[in-house]
């Protein structure tokens, strides 16, 4: 496995979440269910894309803006793009015989390409927590 392997599949998982977080509603934003609200799973994802970056494909976080309550939908998406483009760029850069090595991380130890596997669950999972908040949250 390698980048050339990875990526459509991270790329097909990626822009869907991607085209789902676009389309939503800026007033959805603050629509929560217990605990998760849908601009805090979108900032979380970003976050943790930055983070599994560093970890996992040793790429240093950029300075990105501390999660608030009043982020715009707009800043949320283009956050997102800034952690894909960076997450991706990372990937790249990885060479070829590094995607099966374990790295130690604050996680325990994973290889790349079992961070991207991680990854795609993770993504996939706050795309359904949002699909639920959306059908049965409340507004805050």
């Amino acid at each position: 496995m390698s980048y050339t392997t990875v990526l459509p599949i991270w790329d097909a998982l990626r822009q869907r979440f991607t085209k789902t977080a676009s389309s939503l509603p800026s007033e959805d934003l603050n629509l929560t269910l217990g605990n998760s609200s849908i601009r805090g799973l979108l900032y979380h994802t970003a976050e943790v894309e930055f983070m599994f970056a560093e970890w996992f494909f040793g790429k240093s976080k950029p300075e990105y803006p501390a999660q608030t309550s009043s982020e715009s939908l707009q800043e949320l998406v283009e956050l997102l793009a800034d952690s894909n483009a960076h997450l991706v760029q990372a990937m790249q850069e990885l060479p070829e015989d590094q995607w099966g090595t374990p790295v130690e991380s604050p996680m325990g130890s994973s290889s790349p390409l079992e961070a991207v596997g991680r990854l795609m669950y993770h993504t996939g999972m706050h795309a359904g927590q949002i699909s639920l908040i959306r059908k049965n949250a409340s507004l805050n």
